[in-house]
């Protein structure tokens, strides 16, 4: 923790409220997809393309990465069939990925971590906005 009580980093072992998770959530799937931008493009890419350049094992890695963000979603309460969903998302990307070359270029564009955030966002806004209609 640092000052004045504000968080900073990322202190996995603090307990956070819903709210900062879904926001760590949102920054860990900015990091893993669109952090960084080719100089002189648009193109936006993130360190799961980096990692997924290093035979087999990068692979396996990112693969990883993407399933935390959608353990947190369930933990979250995101319901079955959007993680499955988001399982969809994850596997497509994992095959896809591991196409030598293609698959790296292709993940700099199909963004799963990014794809499945929003999914996440969608629900919980519209789980919201009904559970504020039926407060009235």
């Amino acid at each position: 923790m640092s000052h004045a009580g504000y968080r900073t980093g990322f202190d996995f072992a603090a307990p956070r409220s819903r709210e900062e998770r879904i926001a760590r959530l949102d920054a860990l799937a900015t990091l893993f997809d669109t952090a960084f931008v080719i100089p002189g493009t648009n193109i936006r890419f993130g360190i799961d393309a980096v990692i997924r350049l290093v035979p087999g094992i990068g692979d396996a890695i990112t693969t990883g990465l993407a399933l935390y963000v959608v353990n947190e979603a369930r933990a979250l309460g995101a319901p079955p069939f959007l993680i499955a969903r988001m399982l969809a998302n994850v596997a497509l990307d994992g095959v896809v990925g591991a196409v030598p070359f293609v698959g790296d270029a292709i993940d700099v564009f199909w963004r799963v971590n990014r794809r499945n955030m929003a999914l996440l966002l969608d629900h919980l806004r519209s789980t919201e906005a009904n559970a504020a209609w039926r407060s009235r």
